[in-house]
């Protein structure tokens, strides 16, 4: 597999993984898809800004898998800029996930970082001293080339004494690194004592709760060979949620933005009309108006981050304006 119809390509991805891989620290890009290129990969930070909750996720994610190999002084990054063409790493393959994790000639905690269908193998990863701001899109594209020639130059090697080299099935065959090219028998793990294995399971747990936010269709994220831990896809969660109260609303989420789901009772809207309807004065009207705003603010507040589609209460505005009193 070779560049194909790609001259410069570029990923965006979301921070903090994007920061994280073109300083060296993440070495594996996991996706439901094979990588379609060999070579460098220009990485691009989406514009969405990273919560601190998911960026401790993922730092505890790195610093429990380089623990495993006997490392504990990582220095991630300080700042992860959004909108950004931030640096590149060098793409030398592509294996499925069982294939990586049962890879004998890798360290354990580069196994562990296998937790996608395809794992995209970087080496070489460089940092732009000065980030570019740019607009990003889905999937991999080529960059501008006014931009190339500027990132180009602009470009140095991350500081990190964590990098790993993956050897390659063919040493004469730069492209023999790709799905089934690594024999995929069960291998003896690092014995690990009961408490590594307590804090790398919610490690994993954490890291896999964090990039769900972004996953597309709702396809959970695949489970360890180690570890025995699994996760609800979005329809499962949907379907779930779906047999609770009409009262409740459904919380999901997808792509690269967040999505609400707003449920709603057929009885409770009728009896809501019927109440308004009854009202026999423009005083009453406007109380009336004043109450549903404070319970939608109550209903918001009691599910924290679950929020409700407005277009549903501008409709309610709208119709209780056009209401007049009953003669």
């Amino acid at each position: 597999m070779s560049r194909g119809n790609y001259k410069n390509p570029c990923l965006t991805m979301h921070q903090p993984w994007a920061s994280l891989l073109v300083h060296g620290i993440k070495r594996i890009e996991g996706r439901s898809w094979p990588s379609p290129i060999r070579g460098r990969l220009w990485i691009h930070a989406a514009s969405k800004v990273p919560d601190e909750a998911t960026i401790k996720a993922m730092e505890e994610f790195y610093q429990e898998i380089y623990a495993v190999d006997g490392i504990t002084d990582i220095q991630f990054p300080q700042h992860y800029p959004v909108s950004r063409l931030i640096g590149c790493v060098e793409v030398v393959g592509c294996v499925t996930s069982d294939e990586l994790q049962n890879w004998d000639a890798l360290p354990q905690g580069v196994r562990l970082e296998g937790q996608t269908n395809f794992c995209w193998l970087c080496e070489q990863p460089q940092k732009l001293i000065i980030p570019f701001e740019m607009r990003g899109y889905q999937g991999v594209y080529n960059l501008e080339n006014k931009i190339y020639v500027a990132a180009a130059r602009g470009l140095m090697p991350s500081q990190n004494s964590f990098k790993v080299k993956f050897p390659l099935p063919d040493p004469k065959d730069p492209y023999s690194l790709k799905p089934g090219s690594i024999p995929c028998t069960i291998q003896e793990k690092k014995a690990l004592d009961s408490e590594q294995v307590t804090s790398l399971t919610a490690a994993i747990a954490g890291a896999k709760a964090a990039a769900t936010q972004f996953s597309k269709k709702g396809q959970s994220l695949q489970t360890n060979n180690i570890f025995d831990y699994t996760t609800r896809s979005k329809s499962k969660v949907i379907e779930d949620d779906a047999s609770e109260s009409l009262d409740n609303p459904v919380l999901g989420s997808g792509g690269t933005c967040d999505h609400t789901y707003t449920t709603r009772s057929k009885n409770r809207g009728t009896q809501m009309g019927e109440e308004l309807c009854s009202e026999s004065s423009s005083s009453r009207v406007e109380s009336s108006q004043r109450s549903a705003v404070t319970k939608r603010e109550d209903r918001n507040t009691s599910i924290g981050e679950r929020r409700f589609d407005p277009g549903s209460a501008r409709i309610m505005a709208a119709a209780i304006r056009n209401l007049k009193p009953s003669s």
